[in-house]
């Protein structure tokens, strides 16, 4: 019988949804699940977003250039600019969401077996396109303790090897919500320029920063022009997730180059989610603003609420809409199917994201869990509470 690849065999399961089957079987059972596994906003796509494909008049769903519309790299050009990141609409790759700016990323600058360096816990596909590419993840590890603070610049400099092209990190973080002070950044970028590597920061989640916080871009380094690779995304910033639009940006001309080969052999990003993405820019101020607002009362009930379960520890996120919590559990894996399968609270139950699928160090975040604070601020509380009661049933 013909078997499947070993690339294939090597692919991890998503921690975000290999809970599914047991989801589903909740559903069917009656049971409502406050779903805090998986960062789909509840917030409302920009309705200029919206108009723009309710009101269209296409007549023919025609192919775009493979790099995108000229006109959406232009608007996002100036959507960087407002960011005090100074690029041309050259620099920008359109792409099918951020996953595929990555993948596209990681085949221009790697070949088999090269490695490249990420702090974890790490968004866990980071570790499928990696796979997918044949490259190596090499992890330096942050913890708890530390809010998931980036890892002395010495850890970093002890894994580089000649292998070594390219350090990975998000900011702020997924699943962690850490945000990377300017200063980090600066350490980062002296590093890459001492070793001639690339440096990828994902940066998906720019806008959600908190408490007087500001996000510093790898874009504003300007000694970095030649090393810096942007992924980024209308996913969460627009909560237009299945839009699937994201963009890879970089002022080194090879790598726009070659990852054009890339997309030139996908043909082109969608186009009618395009027109969407293109139309969201023109989102108001207040859009951001109130969405802000919205993700800081809901870090802060999360957190709050956390702290007051008994042997729970939880790193408290800068940013993004993640947080990273430590259970008294050995194995939140287990746990977290024990929520869908078995417990429930007047038929209500809660789902997570183990934790572990978000490191590559083995054994590593066994008891953690990730929780997107995507509900509305009663849902979380009720969530919370579900937590509560379960963990205090829960027998490992």
């Amino acid at each position: 019988m013909p078997v499947v690849s070993r690339k294939g065999n090597a692919m991890p399961e998503s921690p975000i949804r290999k809970l599914v089957p047991f989801a589903e079987k909740a559903t069917k059972e009656g049971k409502h699940i406050y779903r805090l596994n998986i960062g789909q906003p509840d917030i409302k796509t920009p309705i200029e977003a919206i108009n723009a494909v309710r009101n269209n008049k296409l007549d023919i769903l025609a192919y775009s250039h493979s790099a995108g519309f000229e006109s959406f790299r232009k608007k996002l050009a100036g959507y960087y600019a407002k960011h005090d990141i100074t690029i041309s609409s050259d620099d920008i790759l359109v792409t099918t969401g951020g996953s595929e700016a990555l993948i596209f990323t990681m085949g221009s600058i790697t070949d088999p077996g090269d490695e490249i360096i990420v702090p974890e816990p790490f968004y866990a596909n980071y570790y499928s396109f990696s796979t997918q590419s044949t490259v190596t993840v090499v992890p330096v590890v942050s913890n708890i303790e530390s809010g998931f603070a980036l890892p002395a610049i010495k850890e970093f400099e002890k894994l580089i090897t000649s292998k070594t092209k390219a350090i990975l990190i998000c900011n702020p973080g997924n699943p962690t919500g850490y945000l990377y002070s300017k200063e980090e950044i600066k350490q980062l970028a002296e590093l890459a320029i001492k070793y001639d590597l690339f440096l990828i920061s994902d940066e998906v989640y720019r806008e959600f920063v908190y408490d007087g916080s500001e996000h510093y871009s790898i874009l504003q380094e300007k000694e970095l022009d030649e090393h810096a690779i942007v992924v980024d995304s209308v996913s969460k910033r627009y909560s237009m997730c299945g839009a699937r639009i994201g963009c890879m940006v970089s002022k080194n001309k090879s790598v726009i180059k070659t990852a054009m080969k890339f997309a030139q052999a996908r043909l082109s990003p969608p186009t009618l989610a395009q027109i969407a993405s293109e139309a969201a820019l023109e989102a108001p101020d207040s859009y951001y603003k109130e969405t802000v607002a919205k993700y800081k009362l809901r870090r802060d009930t999360l957190v709050s609420g956390l702290k007051e379960i008994p042997g729970v520890k939880v790193g408290v996120p800068k940013g993004a809409f993640y947080c990273m919590a430590e259970l008294p559990v050995k194995d939140a894996d287990d746990f977290a199917k024990w929520l869908l399968d078995k417990f429930d609270l007047n038929n209500e139950t809660v789902m997570l994201a183990p934790a572990s699928g978000f490191y590559s160090s083995p054994n590593v975040g066994k008891n953690q869990v990730r929780i997107a604070y995507v509900l509305n601020r009663r849902d979380l509380k009720k969530a919370i509470n579900i937590l509560k009661l379960a963990l205090e049933k829960y027998k490992d």
